[in-house]
C-alpha cells in the first residue's frame, strides 16, 4: 500500500494533519455546532481542514476553513454510490490523513473513502443514543475510533457491541466558553427585545432545539401556561428548525399554543445567526427533552450565565448537578418544569448562586479546548496505530 500525507514518514506530532469532516446535515443543531467548533479550532492550531457537505449546508457559513477545501456532494444515504466515489477521489487527491464522519447515514460513504484514501484513518463521532444496526457493524469494521460525546452514548455503544470496546473513546462535548462570556459582556437586552418586538417588561423563558416530539416543546408549552399564571407578563420563545414534512410539527405547536391560551405570548424563532444573544436575553432556559445524549444548548446557556431547568435525560444528568448548577425535574412533567421555573424567577439569590456555579462548572469540565485536545490526541493515536499495522504488514 502506498502511504501519503502523515503516513509517508514518521509520525511527528508537530506535523499538521489533513482532516476531512463529513456531514450530510441539512439543518444546524448540536452536532453541527460540534463539527464547526472542532474544525475551526483545529484550523487555528495549524491543521488543514477539509469538509464534504451537502449543497446549501448550514455548516458552510459556520466554518472558517478555505472554501476551496469544501466539496459539496449529494450525500443522500448509505447507498449513494456516486457520492462515495467522489468522496474517495477527494480523499486521495488531498492526501487526507483523517476521515471523520458525524451522521450514521454518512458512515458507509466515509468508510469507503477512507479505505481508498491510501492510509487514511476512519473516525466516527456518535452524537445520539439511537440504536445502530447490522449494516453499521459492517460499516464500522474498519473504524479506528468511535468518539462518544457522553458516558451515556458510550454505554449504549458498549451494550450494542457494534465495535470493539477498545475502539470507543469518550470525549465530552465542549463549549467555546470565551465566546459566550463575551456575548454576555456586550449584550444590550433592551435592544434585543425591541428588535424581536418583545415587551421590555416581564420575564422571558425559552428553549432551543429542532422542532420534534423528542425535544419536548409540547411539555414546554404546557409548563408555560402554568408559569404565566404566576407571571402574567412572561413571554416564551421556542427556537428551532422544523424538518418535519410540510412543517407539521410547527403547526402542531402553534395550534397547541392557541389551545392553551398562550396566543401572543409565545414567539417561534426558526433561525438565529447568534444564538448566544438569545441565551443572554432569557431569564431561564428550559430543556424539556424526552432524551438527550449530551445537550449542547444547555451547556451553552450555562456558559452564557443563564439559569437552566432540565428534564432528567442522560445528557442533562451529566451536565447538571440539581440545585447546584441547575434544576433537574422528571421527564414529561410539565408541572414540575413550571414549578422549577417559577422558583428560580422568585428567588433571585438562588438564581444568582446557580448561575455562578454553572458557569464555573462549564469552564472547568466542558471547555472547547479540552474537547479539541482530546480529539487531536485520538487522531494522533489512531494514526500511530494505523502506521504501525501497515509497516508490520509490509515488513
Amino acid at each position: 500500500m502506498t502511504l501519503s500525507g502523515r503516513h509517508a514518514g514518521s509520525l511527528d506530532d508537530a506535523t499538521p494533519l489533513r482532516i476531512l469532516q463529513v456531514s450530510s446535515a441539512e439543518f444546524s443543531g448540536g452536532g453541527e455546532r460540534y463539527l464547526a467548533d472542532l474544525a475551526n479550532a483545529l484550523t487555528a492550531r495549524g491543521h488543514e481542514l477539509f469538509a464534504a457537505l451537502r449543497p446549501n449546508s448550514p455548516l458552510v457559513a459556520q466554518l472558517t476553513i478555505p472554501k476551496t477545501n469544501i466539496v459539496t456532494l449529494a450525500l443522500r444515504n448509505s447507498f449513494d454510490a456516486n457520492s462515495a466515489r467522489r468522496l474517495a477521489s477527494f480523499t486521495r487527491q488531498n492526501q487526507i490523513d483523517i476521515v471523520h464522519a458525524h451522521m450514521a447515514r454518512d458512515y458507509p460513504l466515509a468508510a469507503y473513502a477512507s479505505a481508498r484514501g491510501r492510509g487514511s484513518c476512519f473516525i466516527v463521532t456518535r452524537h445520539v443514543l439511537f440504536p445502530m444496526n447490522r449494516l453499521h457493524k459492517l460499516t464500522l469494521s474498519r473504524v479506528a475510533r468511535v468518539i462518544a460525546v457522553s458516558e451515556a452514548v458510550a454505554l449504549q455503544l458498549r451494550s450494542e457491541r457494534i465495535v470493539a470496546e477498545k475502539k470507543i473513546a469518550v470525549v465530552l462535548n465542549g463549549v467555546d466558553v470565551a465566546r459566550f462570556e463575551n456575548a454576555r459582556a456586550g449584550f444590550d437586552r433592551e435592544s434585543f427585545l425591541r428588535r424581536w418586538k418583545l415587551p421590555l417588561e416581564g420575564k422571558l423563558i425559552g428553549t432551543v432545539g429542532e422542532l420534534k416530539a423528542l425535544k419536548g416543546q409540547e411539555e414546554f408549552l404546557h409548563a408555560a401556561r402554568e408559569v404565566a399564571q404566576t407571571f402574567p407578563k412572561a413571554h416564551f420563545i421556542i427556537a428551532g428548525v422544523d424538518s418535519s414534512r410540510d412543517r407539521q410539527q410547527r403547526k402542531l405547536l402553534e395550534n397547541l399554543t392557541k389551545t392553551l391560551g398562550l396566543d401572543g405570548r409565545v414567539r417561534f424563532i426558526e433561525w438565529l445567526d447568534d444564538v448566544a444573544e438569545l441565551y443572554c436575553a432569557l431569564d431561564v432556559f428550559v430543556s424539556a427533552s424526552r432524551a438527550e445524549s449530551f445537550g449542547l444548548a444547555m451547556a451553552e446557556a450555562m456558559a452564557t450565565g443563564t439559569a437552566v431547568v432540565a428534564t432528567k435525560t442522560e445528557g442533562a444528568k451529566q451536565l447538571l448537578e440539581s440545585e447546584i448548577t441547575g434544576v433537574l425535574v422528571s421527564v414529561g412533567d410539565a408541572k414540575a418544569i413550571a414549578r422549577a421555573v417559577v422558583a428560580l424567577l422568585t428567588d433571585q439569590e438562588r438564581h444568582k448562586r446557580i448561575v455562578a456555579a454553572a458557569k464555573h462548572s462549564i469552564g472547568q469540565r466542558f471547555s472547547l479546548e479540552r474537547m479539541v485536545d482530546a480529539t487531536e490526541a485520538i487522531y494522533e493515536e489512531a494514526l500511530r496505530s494505523s502506521s504501525a499495522i501497515i509497516h508490520q504488514a509490509q515488513s
